[in-house]
């Protein structure tokens, strides 16, 4: 399995008319494959909406892709609300259940970590044993590891019912001596998002 992130940069007040749009011409898309989280950014950089798509392989997701590009209804008619495109093939950690459509959170928090090269073997052993800790007080939605794209990426994704609520879970999960894991010293750069998902998206 691995997920497809596209990250599209849209003119400023131009995300719901973009989601409008999106959510309007997926019915088309979902023919060849589903859907398995959009979202739009609250908090970091602004006017993003972010989608991902799961597939059993690369050769797949050509496959698909290809297939759906022949259907008229889509892409949806959106190119002139778009700035900047960017897609990232990712490859699921080993603990990471499956996106499933189901309602999390009402926000969703995307942590990016880049790690030096070399160390992704060692991070995702140290994740693995630290994130049933870490579960005990809200759930993991996705953690993922780049495959094509800007490589030695770590990607962990985790909802929340509001802001008040990730506060509260965050400053209770660091009592748990077990967490969190112990992979600074391998770290290079940390990234933050808060995210909104779309009503259409299956993943809310």
């Amino acid at each position: 399995m691995i997920y497809e992130v596209r990250t599209y940069s849209i003119k400023p007040g131009g995300v719901a008319e973009f989601e409008k749009r999106f959510g309007e011409a997926l019915p088309h898309r979902t023919k060849y494959s589903p859907l398995g989280a959009f979202w739009h950014t609250e908090i970091g950089p602004l006017n993003e909406v972010i989608h991902v798509w799961p597939y059993e392989d690369l050769e797949a997701r050509t496959r698909i892709r290809e297939e759906a590009a022949k259907d008229p209804h889509w892409p949806p008619d959106a190119a002139e609300l778009e700035l900047d495109t960017r897609s990232d093939i990712f490859i699921p950690a080993p603990f990471m259940r499956p996106l499933s459509p189901q309602k999390l959170g009402n926000i969703y928090e995307m942590r990016t970590y880049t790690f030096r090269v070399g160390t992704m073997g060692e991070v995702l052993k140290r994740w693995g044993e630290c994130v049933p800790h870490r579960e005990k007080f809200s759930p993991l939605a996705a953690c993922w590891y780049s495959e094509l794209g800007e490589l030695n990426k770590f990607v962990h994704i985790w909802p929340y019912k509001d802001l008040a609520e990730r506060d509260r879970i965050r400053a209770e999960a660091v009592k748990d001596p077990h967490w969190p894991p112990p992979t600074r010293e391998f770290m290079v750069k940390m990234e933050n998002k808060i995210l909104i998902p779309a009503e259409f998206s299956p993943l809310r």
